[in-house]
């Protein structure tokens, strides 16, 4: 999906180079940053921002060492700070991006909340993906399988950012159909995971589900 919502090829999507890491990813497992008027160091998670833009691996340990290892500067050509709290202003962009993705799948009808809902799109096989909130009980989380395949489950975020999602205080169980915004719903709540660690880093898209 582009940006904006729109539908886009991202098989072939550009690919950029971590500076910490060194490995060439395509730019969904990627944040982008920029170094500002300022010369500090922003997260670019909706990649938008001009300016030159400084790729990392959407991975804690790769943004701690590109900020304990001054790789920003490096990158950048110039001097830059960088905010105390960078990693953690990533993360929170990247759990409000998530959560606005799939409020807009809801207000679409592509998404659904609640265990008998979701059960039913499961059953039915309108469900492609089985969101799951990381702190829910787990004993009730075994209780739905998620399709099979990659990319079909979503542990990252806590049932109170789910809630906020589909308009409600707390949400456990939810669903996404195929098409719409899910494949950069998945996407972007894979690049979450990864700075995380939710579940003992299992990553969106690993099913762990048993009946």
């Amino acid at each position: 999906m582009a940006r904006g919502g729109q539908p886009k090829d991202r098989d072939a999507g550009p690919e950029r180079r971590c500076i910490a890491t060194g490995t060439v990813r395509d730019t969904s497992a990627l944040i982008r940053f920029v170094a500002g008027p300022d010369g500090q160091i922003v997260p670019d998670v909706l990649e938008k921002l001009p300016g030159r833009g400084i790729w990392v691996l959407a991975d804690r340990p790769a943004l701690e060492r590109a900020v304990t290892k001054r790789l920003f500067s490096r990158a950048a050509k110039q001097p830059v700070s960088v905010p105390d709290a960078l990693i953690e202003e990533v993360e929170r962009q990247l759990a409000q991006r998530v959560v606005d993705l799939i409020a807009l799948s809801r207000k679409a009808g592509r998404a659904v909340a609640g265990y008998e809902k979701v059960r039913g799109w499961l059953e039915s096989g309108e469900a492609q993906v089985l969101i799951q909130s990381s702190d829910g009980s787990e004993r009730g989380k075994t209780k739905l399988r998620a399709p099979d395949g990659e990319g079909t489950y979503i542990n990252v975020l806590t049932a109170r950012e789910l809630g906020l999602a589909f308009g409600r205080e707390h949400v456990i169980h939810g669903a996404l159909a195929a098409g719409g915004l899910t494949r950069r719903v998945v996407e972007d709540a894979a690049r979450l995971s990864g700075l995380r660690r939710t579940n003992g880093g299992i990553a969106p898209g690993k099913d762990t589900k048993t009946q």
